[in-house]
């Protein structure tokens, strides 16, 4: 299948504008950079609901700050990784989600999520991908010594870090660059092309005929 082909699934509860689900596990600064997207035009959609996995992940916070649902669904609680996207599906459906947004979501997917949202996951990964997948991207391009890395959009699939890229930023590595200066380098880029992708996205989707009324 296409990734921009039309999906009669998605199509937003409220008939005005595509509805967001964002997973996240850590901090959400890339949840804080779409949701300041959206205030800001730049981004036509509403996040309708942020689901995390830590209890202390500050992105409850941030989701407070907004003002945005956020559900705490523990992975520790689950007996399996299908049991666990089950309970997410099972609240991204009840919150009628279009599009699933994982920011910094720090576990496995299955083809049980995959399945109930086709071709409607979006991930960012802190690397050029198809080089330095895994949670490790950025130490790994640091300490290969390569010149040049930066971040990707993709939508998800069932391989770590695979999937049709949508967007991508470069990032150069300078000599005196520390781990921690890079990260925040690349963390820049990110803020800016996560809410660029999901707008040329959802535009381009449109654009075949599927928006969010019905």
């Amino acid at each position: 299948m296409n990734s921009l082909e039309i999906l009669p699934e998605l199509i937003s509860a409220d008939q005005s504008v595509p509805r967001l689900g964002v997973l996240a596990s850590g901090s959400g600064s890339n949840l804080e950079a779409i949701a300041r997207a959206i205030e800001n035009g730049q981004l036509s959609a509403k996040i309708a609901l942020i689901i995390y996995n830590e209890p202390e992940a500050a992105v409850r916070q941030r989701a407070e700050r907004f003002d945005i649902p956020a559900i705490l669904i523990n992975h520790r609680d689950y007996k399996s990784r299908q049991a666990l996207d089950r309970e997410i599906i099972k609240q991204l459906k009840a919150h009628k989600v279009d599009l699933v947004i994982m920011a910094g979501w720090m576990r496995i997917v299955t083809q049980v999520l995959i399945e109930a949202f086709p071709e409607r996951i979006l991930n960012i990964h802190p690397s050029l991908l198809p080089s330095f997948k895994g949670i490790h991207a950025i130490a790994q391009a640091f300490d290969y010594g390569v010149k040049i890395t930066g971040c990707t959009v993709h939508l998800l699939s069932l391989e770590v870090d695979s999937g049709k890229i949508l967007k991508q930023a470069a990032v150069p590595i300078f000599p005196e660059d520390t781990l921690e200066v890079l990260q925040k380098r690349i963390q820049v880029q990110e803020h800016l092309i996560y809410p660029q992708a999901i707008a040329e996205y959802l535009k381009e989707r449109s654009a075949k005929g599927l928006g969010a009324q019905t």
